[in-house]
């Protein structure tokens, strides 16, 4: 069975200390992205993580220096790459961290409007 796509974004209305509450705003452009092609929805494991770090999902893929969030940690059939993506690895996983980045992964890879 092959690995998807999954989606890493923080909870909304998280406290930080005993202010909030919060939202993250890359994650929320991510959110929108995914109402305007709810399509993604099915092509995406998503998953929602709390804002307090350390992030275990998160660290035990990419490790302690790369649970930054939203995130896209890359399934097995998406080794796509192109001139301008910013993927990184940690771990023996390929990732594409920030709102923008990811928007522009999932246009090249599904098709989907890219970012203007």
């Amino acid at each position: 069975m092959k690995t998807p796509n999954r989606l890493f974004l923080i909870k909304p209305n998280f406290l930080d200390g005993d202010k909030g509450p919060y939202f993250c705003p890359g994650c929320a452009e991510v959110t929108g992205l995914l109402e305007f092609y709810p399509a993604l929805k099915d092509l995406l494991e998503i998953h929602y993580v709390d804002f307090a770090r350390p992030r275990p999902e998160l660290v035990d893929l990419l490790g302690a220096e790369n649970q930054s969030c939203p995130v896209l940690v890359l399934g097995d059939a998406s080794t796509n790459s192109q001139p301008g993506l910013n993927v990184q690895s940690a771990r023996g996983h390929s990732f594409v961290e920030g709102a923008r980045e990811i928007a522009g992964y999932l246009a090249h890879t599904y098709g989907i409007g890219i970012p203007h």
